[in-house]
């Protein structure tokens, strides 16, 4: 009796064993498919609209300083991490050659002016001629008709006077004096045939100096002429010379790379430092190509940069895309035309623009390291 009552005791606490055991198990149970629940949930209804990387870095279009004329360097204002502000004095060329040259630019600049004045009035002194000749062509004119009208009565009175010499009714002296007076006449005639025609050359030659003259200064003032308008270009060419030996920042930021010393001499394109302007600070991030599918251009950004740490957060906006990825830029790409070809998970830059006030407040250097979160919620549609 007593063995039976122990036996059906141990059942009845197994029972009850395997009772709290599958309840532990359904209630494990509950909780696994509870959590797979909330965790898709979660992802579908928030999680999913983020994507992240930490393979992002700080960037900007930094302005490189290059000396636009050649010279020797005379002072040197800035060094390196030093901030500058726009319109701030980085070195000095040593003007002196400039200067030489402003000044002859503006000797040829002066003499181009006279030359062409020059011209306007010999136009003039050239019109004034022209009317000369043509009056002393008249003159002439009336030279030779008054030396052909002597000719032809010289002519008619020596003809007369030979046909009558033979009868006697006209003397010998007579005959000659008749004569003489042709003679005469025939040199006056040809005279004034040689006077005309200097006249008449006189004028081609004082008309053609006026077309030449003319050529050059055709539709021009003293402004307009070409050289002057040259003259004056290399006069403003100088200016800017000039202008150039004073090497300022063109725009607000901080120094870097700086190569310049004093009484160096400088090459045009020469880079001699770096302006880099912090205050524009964006943020290159590359994505993954399988994350940019729902990515587009004014989606919000979080950012916090290794510098920091989590403690600052910046707030940004995707603001455009790279034409390629890293790869297809790379000094040497990837021949994925041969036969030796893995596929690999390319990554594509996203230019984020940061907040120009978190900036300030927590700025950024070039090439810092970042990690971007992406709300892809938003954005241009």
């Amino acid at each position: 009796m007593s063995d039976n009552h122990t036996h059906t005791a141990t059942q009845i606490a197994d029972q009850q064993l395997k009772r709290r055991r599958n309840q532990r198990l359904a209630a494990l149970g509950g909780v696994v498919v509870l959590s797979a629940v909330a965790v898709t949930a979660y992802w579908t209804m928030y999680a999913s609209h983020f994507v992240s990387t930490d393979n992002a870095y700080a960037a900007v279009e930094v302005a490189a300083i290059t000396p636009a004329i050649g010279g020797t360097v005379a002072e040197v204002k800035v060094k390196d991490t030093q901030a500058v502000k726009k319109g701030e004095l980085l070195f000095q060329i040593d003007p002196t050659d400039a200067q030489l040259a402003l000044a002859q630019a503006e000797a040829e600049h002066s003499r181009a002016i006279r030359r062409v004045k020059s011209l306007i009035a010999t136009d003039g002194n050239l019109s004034a001629q022209i009317a000369a000749r043509e009056a002393d062509g008249q003159s002439a004119s009336a030279r030779l008709a008054a030396a052909q009208a002597d000719f032809e009565r010289a002519q008619v009175d020596l003809q007369r006077r030979k046909a009558l010499v033979e009868s006697g009714s006209v003397s010998g002296d007579e005959l000659t004096r008749a004569q003489n007076a042709f003679d005469a006449a025939t040199a006056q005639l040809a005279a004034a045939k040689a006077g005309a025609a200097q006249v008449s050359a006189n004028l081609k030659a004082a008309t053609a100096a006026k077309e030449a003259n003319a050529a050059l200064i055709a539709d021009t003032t003293v402004d307009n002429h070409p050289d002057v308008a040259a003259a004056r270009a290399r006069l403003e060419q100088a200016r800017v010379d000039l202008g150039r030996t004073t090497i300022v920042a063109p725009v607000d930021g901080v120094i870097a790379r700086r190569q310049v010393q004093v009484g160096q001499r400088v090459q045009v394109g020469m880079p001699l430092m770096a302006v880099v302007p912090v205050s524009e600070m964006y943020v290159d991030a590359n994505f993954k190509e399988v994350q940019l599918a729902k990515v587009k251009v004014g989606q919000p950004v979080k950012l916090h940069a290794d510098l920091y740490g989590k403690n600052v957060t910046y707030h940004g906006v995707v603001e455009g895309f790279s034409g390629g990825s890293g790869s297809a830029f790379a000094t040497i790409p990837a021949q994925n035309a041969t036969g030796n070809w893995i596929k690999v998970v390319q990554r594509l830059p996203v230019r984020i623009k940061l907040d120009p006030k978190e900036l300030e407040a927590h700025p950024l250097k070039v090439g810092l390291s970042m990690n971007a979160e992406i709300d892809t919620r938003g954005g241009q549609q």
